[in-house]
């Protein structure tokens, strides 16, 4: 059994759980999410089949063996995640770690179903939207308030108007101090954010007139674009930026079918 204590959050229920097809969950996803919009790193959907009735859903950051056993362990029928199983890459070989998880979901017969950047972009239920609610961030209208590939960028506004207390009020609300290049005192009136590995967005944030890009990584580049071009930078953890959309979609499923739904958080420090 893996060694990371999940933290569990149950939507409650005042009624019992309702059962529903596999196939109807999937066929609501697809309608709410329509992942045929996007150009992807990986099949987004039911990636490994399981029983054909869903009472239970589990939510989770990551299909990682931690949170396939803490889902088996609370006796679910389906795990939703944002980061599947397969990418463009892979070498296709089922050893090791890939064994483990697939041995786990097969043996339990528990369905997987993954939403990659269809799950980043939605208006509502996606990690972006659902980031910009935990912050208190503003979207800006989608016409003016999207920006970078496949427009998974977002803009907006805060109430903050300084990036020492936007970055204050940013490590507060995740739990986790930020990364932060720029100057405490520098002023805030837009602000650009994409979830997860977005730290390659950070020239069309600059482009597209932000002050701020928040993203979950930095890499090299990042923090010499962020001094030369006086736009502050914040890395505020991949899997801390992405443990909200994936939650609100879960929470989705159980009010469109009243099934049960339970959020794991398995920490990563990533």
């Amino acid at each position: 059994m893996s060694t990371s204590t999940p933290i569990a959050t149950a939507i409650p229920h005042t009624t019992r759980p309702r059962a529903v097809t596999t196939q109807a969950v999937v066929d609501q996803l697809h309608t709410w999410l329509v992942p045929d919009q996007f150009k992807d790193y990986g099949p987004n959907g039911l990636q490994v089949e399981g029983g054909a009735q869903i009472t239970h859903v589990v939510s989770g950051v990551t299909a990682s063996l931690a949170l396939i056993e803490a889902a088996v362990t609370c006796k679910a029928d389906a795990i939703l995640v944002h980061h599947g199983l397969f990418w463009r890459g892979q070498t296709g070989v089922v050893t090791g770690w890939m064994r483990q998880r697939l041995s786990c979901l097969l043996a339990n017969n528990v369905n997987l179903l993954a939403y990659h950047l269809p799950l980043d972009a939605h208006p509502i239920y996606g990690n972006n939207a659902a980031l910009a609610r935990h912050l208190g961030l503003t979207p800006l209208p989608i016409d003016v308030g999207r920006f970078g590939d496949q427009r998974l960028g977002w803009l907006g506004t805060s109430d903050h108007k300084d990036l020492a207390s936007l970055a204050q009020s940013v490590g507060d609300s995740l739990g986790r101090a930020p990364v932060v290049i720029g100057e405490a005192s520098q002023p805030i009136r837009t602000v650009a954010w994409c979830t997860g590995g977005a730290q390659g967005f950070f020239e069309a944030a600059i482009a597209a007139g932000a002050d701020v890009f928040i993203t979950g990584e930095i890499s090299e580049p990042q923090a010499h674009y962020a001094r030369e071009s006086g736009v502050a930078y914040m890395a505020c953890g991949h899997h801390a930026t992405e443990r909200y959309g994936v939650a609100a979609l879960g929470e989705a499923l159980a009010a469109q079918f009243g099934v049960a739904h339970t959020f794991i958080d398995i920490d990563n420090p990533a």
